[in-house]
């Protein structure tokens, strides 16, 4: 597509988005009085107007119904949680078995690593990313030391050549043939969270597994931004948050992913709870743990209503506008333009001030550009601030911007590029 660098033709594109109608579904946050130019929703997207609504509902079940409300009312409580798998599932691409809503983020990384990570005396290694997000090295870590390994031997990481940001799928395939032998797990996550580079998940599936080697995916900044198929791709197992791309609020529930093959297999461990025992048998109160069929069977706490009412309520947005295919070709355009003024930038500067590493191959990425400041970044990232737009910004140098299908515009791109360029020049 041709791109023009003015803002009738960002209105123009507006005009003709078949979701526009979706931004106003939205809450914005303010600056002097106005909607704020939010590019955040990769690290927490807005809140949809139906919350209140929906969180509304649950608290008049409480109310009016009290612990009765697990068994009655519109919505019992005791089987909310399955409202929600056929629009997750669609999400993720899955069955409806195979995906369920529980806990959060890194408690159900830790779940999913004591049925599949099953290291022996010889092969007891996890491949994973260099610079994978903090808390899943955190909880690798922790997990190999339960073990009774050293992080410093049982941890692989796969870094980008020198002088790149981004891997190549090569190199991973590489490091999984090379390391095979002692490989217990491969564990990467969909999208990496610094440089927003989408890894090819099929592919190193596939070579997981051509070696016996099960793997697994941290999709938090990948669920509702790209498309995924975790199904027929043949992933084992995934897990991810909910409050980025799909607007669940601060902490919002997670999700976790099992695929089917794994369902009824005995031999995995599971630290199991209550939640996650057969549904028809639960109030039994009986010994023994016997697991609901599916991805219920991980579960292990009691379904917190509220959390999973806010999560609800964005997902019938998703279940509005279609498919995540659809949205990411929004999506795709939307980010492309962002590239093409940030580039018009540095051509109209004289210099490259802004960097983007993020691939510039669409298929490698989803609605994310990470930017590297190459003087004054964190000045640059304040005055955005000051002047409404809302990114994030990563130590030493990177600027986060995520334009959002569902809620951000053409237009929105177009006045935070000016801004950017205002900035660089304002702090030169």
């Amino acid at each position: 597509m041709e791109w023009h660098n003015s803002l009738a033709f960002a209105q123009d594109q507006d005009i003709n988005d078949e979701f526009a109608a979706f931004r106003e579904e939205f809450l914005f946050p303010q600056n002097n009085g106005k909607d704020v130019i939010y590019l955040c929703g990769n690290s927490l997207g807005l809140q949809p107007k139906a919350v209140v609504e929906e969180i509304t509902k649950q608290l008049s079940s409480w109310q009016q119904l009290g612990v009765e409300g697990w068994f009655n009312g519109s919505d019992p409580w005791l089987q909310y949680h399955r409202k929600l798998a056929a629009p997750i599932a669609n999400i993720v691409g899955a069955k409806d078995s195979e995906v369920t809503v529980m806990s959060s983020l890194t408690v159900n990384l830790h779940l999913l690593l004591v049925s599949f990570y099953k290291p022996a005396k010889k092969k007891y290694k996890i491949l994973m990313e260099g610079g994978a997000f903090p808390s899943d090295q955190y909880a690798i870590e922790s997990q190999v030391r339960f073990h009774g390994f050293d992080p410093e031997d049982a941890i692989i990481e796969v870094f980008p050549p020198e002088g790149e940001y981004t891997l190549r799928t090569e190199d991973i395939v590489a490091a999984i043939e090379a390391n095979a032998d002692d490989l217990a797990l491969v564990l990467f996550s969909g999208i990496n969270y610094y440089t927003g580079q989408f890894f090819d998940i099929e592919t190193i599936t596939q070579a997981a597994h051509e070696r016996g080697i099960p793997a697994g995916f941290d999709l938090a900044h990948a669920v509702g931004n790209v498309n995924l198929k975790l199904h027929d791709w043949n992933v084992d197992f995934a897990c991810w948050c909910s409050y980025k791309y799909m607007n669940s609020g601060p902490g919002g529930i997670s999700g976790i992913f099992v695929h089917e093959q794994h369902h009824r297999d005995s031999t995995l461990n599971r630290f199991a709870g209550w939640w996650g025992y057969k549904l028809n048998e639960r109030f039994k109160m009986t010994q023994g743990f016997v697991p609901e069929a599916g991805a219920e069977g991980w579960q292990v706490s009691t379904s917190p209503i509220l959390l999973m009412a806010s999560l609800h309520a964005s997902l019938q947005l998703f279940e509005r506008a279609g498919s995540v295919a659809k949205l990411r070709q929004k999506a795709d355009r939307l980010t492309a333009y962002l590239e093409y003024l940030i580039n018009g930038i540095n051509k109209d500067l004289g210099t490259e001030q802004y960097k983007i590493i993020t691939p510039a191959q669409q298929s490698a990425r989803g609605s994310q550009l990470s930017i590297i400041c190459k003087s004054n970044g964190k000045k640059i990232f304040d005055k955005l601030l000051d002047q409404g737009v809302i990114g994030d910004w990563r130590e030493p140098d990177v600027i986060r911007l995520a334009p959002v299908p569902l809620y951000n515009t053409f237009t929105d791109v177009y006045h935070a590029a000016e801004i950017m360029k205002e900035a660089a020049s304002a702090t030169a």
